[in-house]
């Protein structure tokens, strides 16, 4: 069936398994338990596989290490990648009464890598992974080497005030919860943006869905969007980023139309965060890593080993 670029395939039309094959199950499964100051002592679920210094995937908001299934082997053949489930998201476990601002989430990545043994490697951070991951960065410039963020967020915008009005009140909250838990994988499939809307499958809404069916994986959810994407944060973020030059390596990679998160706001990033490097992507979205997993591999692999023995003389991308 031939498609325009983000038109959805009819729900009952979607397969069972992907178009695509994945090497997302052929990927080690850990349990990794986190002595975390802000979550507890928590589980998380870490997909691991490849071989080489290691890097750290970071999912965003509504997703999974899942998310990261068709570029995990490709990235593998250079490094040993670590993409774990954060807090409240797919099969890690769900601390509803932590707090879930970006700082927190920054602070818990650190924790992560600890944990992992993985301080100061590379980090590739998606949407809200990505904003996370930044914070993680300016908190402690020496937890990461070099960092990719595609397509977060993190300048405020109108929608997010709105957001925060909505969530600020008890019937706001049911509402959400109301309108995910009568079908969580209707929700998904409505909110999750493919440039090849081919991509879906009922796997994909299963691994997506199931969490938010829960009563604790909806809270998180609720949590998630509420507090990390508050705009006071996004306010304090922006200050952080103009003071001075970011501290570590940072390429932004964004698509050219995206319906989550508007391309004009990796401009924004891009001119904050000073010493940055930004790239486009053209036909692709916001899950570029889905969407186009060959060419943003190819777009972000000599960046991510700029830093590697033997790497530095190499030409750096352009600016």
């Amino acid at each position: 069936m031939a498609l325009r670029p983000f038109e959805r395939l009819p729900y009952d039309a979607l397969p069972a398994l992907p178009r695509i094959p994945h090497g997302y199950h052929r990927a080690e499964a850990r349990t990794v338990r986190v002595p975390s100051r802000i979550f507890g002592d928590v589980r998380v679920h870490v997909r691991v596989t490849g071989s080489g210094p290691p890097l750290l995937l970071v999912h965003g908001l509504m997703t999974s290490s899942y998310s990261f299934r068709y570029v995990l082997e490709p990235l593998g053949r250079h490094f040993r990648v670590y993409a774990p489930d954060m807090p409240g998201s797919g099969r890690s476990d769900k601390p509803t009464g932590a707090d879930f601002s970006a700082r927190s989430f920054g602070a818990f990545l650190a924790e992560l890598q600890e944990a992992l043994g993985i301080r100061g490697c590379v980090i590739a951070g998606n949407s809200l992974g990505g904003y996370v991951a930044m914070h993680l960065a300016l908190q402690d410039p020496a937890a990461a080497s070099r960092l990719v963020v595609n397509h977060a967020p993190g300048t405020p915008d109108p929608r997010y005030f709105a957001l925060r009005a909505l969530l600020s009140t008890g019937a706001g909250r049911a509402l959400l919860r109301h309108l995910v838990q009568r079908d969580p994988r209707r929700w998904v499939y409505r909110n999750v943006h493919y440039h090849d809307e081919r991509l879906k499958s009922r796997e994909e809404l299963d691994e997506y869905g199931a969490p938010l069916a829960t009563d604790d994986g909806i809270t998180c959810f609720t949590k998630s969007l509420h507090e990390t994407l508050a705009p006071a944060g996004f306010r304090a973020f922006v200050d952080a980023l103009g003071r001075a030059p970011f501290p570590v390596p940072l390429l932004f990679v964004y698509a050219r139309k995206d319906p989550v998160v508007p391309p004009r706001v990796g401009e924004a990033l891009h001119r904050l965060a000073r010493g940055s490097e930004l790239r486009y992507l053209d036909g692709t979205s916001h899950f570029s890593h889905v969407d186009s997993p060959d060419r943003l591999v190819d777009t972000i692999l000599p960046f991510l080993r700029a830093g590697e023995p033997g790497e530095a003389a190499r030409a750096p991308l352009g600016g």
